[in-house]
């Protein structure tokens, strides 16, 4: 795993959280507990800030920066990031299901109990609305969910990716 500093600042990573031997993780990122970084993701935190809660998993592939003196980039707790998304400049809030390929851009919130659809592209500023579905280029608001409808399956994700990166940390 690549994990060094950019101007001096060093990624925080607590002990419980899985990063990958070729992921890439600089600069001014800092997690919270029981994440993980699967492989190929890069996560550059050479520009801005990127805060990262607890039980946050970033799949293969995926890419989290932010923007130069604009856009920090938060994400909350309970999330997935799935395979090859990119998350840039953007603050998403807690329990979301970022699907596979999707791009969230600058400015944009995606609030607590939403999914982004795989393949979906949210553009620059846009606010997701809280228990809602979002899909398609430029993705749109397709459904309302109710929070006991889905929050179960992005919880299982969630814990699914603790008990994964569990067996590749017995395995070290």
């Amino acid at each position: 795993m690549v994990v060094r500093a950019v101007k001096g600042i060093f990624p925080t990573i607590p002990k419980d959280c899985f990063v990958a031997d070729n992921a890439t993780i600089v600069g001014d990122v800092s997690f919270g507990e029981n994440c993980s970084v699967w492989f190929n993701a890069v996560i550059r935190g050479d520009v801005n800030k990127i805060t990262i809660g607890n039980k946050v998993n970033i799949q293969d592939g995926a890419v989290i920066h932010c923007t130069y003196q604009k856009h920090a980039t938060i994400i909350g707790n309970n999330v997935s990031i799935g395979h090859n998304a990119i998350v840039h400049g953007c603050i998403i809030e807690d329990n979301v299901l970022i699907g596979m390929g999707a791009i969230v851009m600058d400015g944009c919130v995606v609030k607590s109990n939403s999914i982004i659809a795989a393949g979906a592209v949210v553009t620059q500023n846009t606010i997701v609305e809280s228990g809602s579905i979002y899909a398609g280029v430029p993705a749109k608001k397709v459904k309302e969910i109710s929070e006991s409808a889905f929050s179960g399956e992005i919880e299982r994700i969630a814990n699914n990716y603790i008990m994964y990166s569990g067996w590749f940390k017995e395995s070290e």
